[in-house]
């Protein structure tokens, strides 16, 4: 080669080292980058990209899965387990009917002992019609529904559920001879009358409704307008 060519090819060499782009830095895995391009680089390679939804509408509810339509779902509704009522009108339903009862015994109700053998005889008039017997049971409904009355009263002034005799274990406190106080109860019978439409008479006066009053004695009750009287007796007892 001449010296002209020598020259030449040892120009072109170094003219293309110049051109070649410099290899990127090695990092080491224990060094952290200095460069801060180098720093937002890695920074995007390893965060994950917003979704679309959340890119176009602002929204950053990590914590609640986007909608259709942007934004967290709203709140489901809870579950209401507050009583409606309707178990409680179904048990006072009686069996086998639609009728509800207006009327239920108070706790202290109970039966009169065998000694007292109350009884409710029905007159017309003069002429008895017929006699019922209080003391076997602890309540006495009376009324026109024949589905639940104990006693039926056929007059159409008569409400379907029109009074009750109730039986019941009242105390009271009493002193003995020494002056000690003690608690005594004794079973006696009451009527009340169930917000009756034509209201019941207690030996001519008419009772407040929903209202318990004992009953005594030839205590005599008529219900409505009706003629009848029903006698309320407590035959003496037998020796």
């Amino acid at each position: 080669e001449t010296p002209q060519e020598t020259e030449a090819k040892t120009s072109l060499e170094i003219d293309l080292q110049t051109d070649t782009p410099a290899a990127p830095p090695v990092l080491s895995p224990i060094d952290p980058p200095t460069n801060d391009a180098t720093v937002l680089r890695l920074h995007h390679a390893v965060t994950p990209l917003p979704s679309q939804e959340v890119s176009f509408r602002g929204l950053d509810n990590s914590d609640k899965p986007p909608t259709k339509y942007g934004g967290a779902p709203p709140d489901m509704e809870k579950p209401n387990f507050a009583p409606t009522g309707l178990l409680a009108k179904e048990a006072n339903t009686v069996a086998g009917t639609k009728i509800s009862l207006k009327y239920h015994e108070p706790p202290e109700a109970r039966k009169p002992p065998s000694s007292q053998q109350w009884r409710l005889f029905i007159f017309k008039g003069p002429d008895m019609l017929d006699s019922v017997e209080l003391h076997t049971r602890s309540c006495t409904l009376l009324g026109r529904a024949q589905e639940v009355a104990d006693i039926v009263l056929g007059h159409p002034s008569s409400s379907q559920q029109h009074a009750a005799i109730q039986f019941r274990y009242i105390t009271k406190n009493v002193e003995d001879e020494y002056g000690v106080r003690q608690k005594k109860g004794k079973v006696k019978p009451y009527v009340i009358d169930l917000e009756s439409s034509n209201g019941t008479e207690l030996n001519g006066e008419r009772l407040d409704t929903g209202r318990y009053v004992e009953l005594r004695d030839k205590d005599i009750l008529k219900f409505g307008a009706s003629e009848r009287e029903y006698v309320v007796m407590l035959p003496p007892p037998e020796r």
